[in-house]
């Protein structure tokens, strides 16, 4: 009965945009939920160590290339897609979503876990990105939710209250989602942990943005390895840092922006404190190769080489 109330909800944020844009719209129909593997093509399992593939800032109807560029490098590889919010540049609405990101990314929507970003709440309640993505996306409104791939623990959290929106989920101390998130974490004491959410805590391109630091405390006071963001559109790894910025090799949470899965292109201003690599006008997809005591990263470009790659240890 739980899953029926939640495919009802589903479908009526799936309405929203409709009715939001006037009787000139013509009526969609979402695609299943639950979808199978392509025959013949990319796997969540690897054979060997769990893959995940992640960035954001994807699909823009202005630019059906760069999407489609970076959707390729997923053709290529297995492993779970991380979207990491703003799926789509414009209004976050189902058209979107279905004529935009669909033909592109959405043609691994069956292995991805997205979280969601500030142009998907340009529509009221994020509604579309909800019907869309369904389970997937975690509870509807709320967009917080996690899972296990291999011996790591991933967190997926929703960073709106980083914009100060009408629909602010609440990122502070003491707030839903930093009270679910700590409750979270004691109850999947993995040696290994990764986060993501969308608008970065720490950031060359738009600043650092103490929003999010609250959830930021949570998990340094857990241990957890990485935290991964989109939101400026271009790629920065951090050093591992404190939720204050403080460099913190022995305990720090290094933050990697990749922005990088289809939007315009913007340039860096002045370096944040602790960045490390910093690359601009370049599109691609971050791979993550977890281990059970550490990771490895490969930057993937679209024009095929990899523009940075490292490993470091689990605390």
């Amino acid at each position: 009965m739980r899953d029926v109330r939640r495919r009802a909800v589903v479908v009526a944020l799936a309405a929203i945009p409709l009715a939001a844009g006037g009787a000139c719209r013509r009526t969609r129909t979402l695609p299943p939920c639950v979808e199978p593997a392509p025959d013949g093509g990319p796997r969540i399992e690897t054979g060997g160590d769990p893959v995940v593939l992640a960035a954001g800032d994807i699909a823009d109807e202005t630019n059906a290339f760069s999407a489609e560029a970076t959707a390729k490098i997923l053709d290529r590889n297995d492993g779970t897609v991380l979207a990491l919010g703003d799926a789509v540049q414009g209004d976050g609405s189902l058209e979107e979503l279905l004529d935009v990101y669909g033909p592109t990314w959405g043609r691994h929507r069956w292995r991805t876990r997205p979280v969601p970003g500030n142009h998907e709440y340009v529509s009221p309640n994020a509604g579309p990105y909800f019907a869309y993505f369904c389970a997937a996306a975690g509870e509807p409104f709320k967009g917080f939710y996690s899972f296990d791939v291999g011996t790591w623990h991933l967190v997926a959290l929703n960073s709106i209250c980083a914009d100060g929106d009408a629909n602010d989920v609440g990122c502070g101390a003491g707030s839903e989602q930093e009270r679910w998130l700590r409750a979270d974490l004691a109850a999947h004491p993995a040696l290994c942990t990764l986060a993501y959410w969308h608008q970065p805590r720490f950031s060359s391109v738009d600043g650092d943005n103490a929003a999010t630091q609250d959830l930021w405390r949570a998990l340094h006071d857990a241990g957890a390895e990485l935290v991964l963001n989109g939101h400026a559109h271009s790629y920065e790894r951090f050093a591992p840092q404190t939720p204050d910025g403080a460099l913190d090799p022995n305990r720090g949470v290094r933050e990697v922006v990749v922005g990088t899965g289809g939007a315009p292109h913007v340039a860096f201003g002045t370096p944040s404190r602790n960045s490390e690599v910093r690359i601009a006008g370049r599109w691609g997809v971050l791979k993550l190769t977890l281990r059970a005591t550490e990771y490895a990263w490969q930057m993937l470009s679209v024009e095929g080489d990899v523009i940075d790659e490292g490993s470091a240890p689990c605390h």
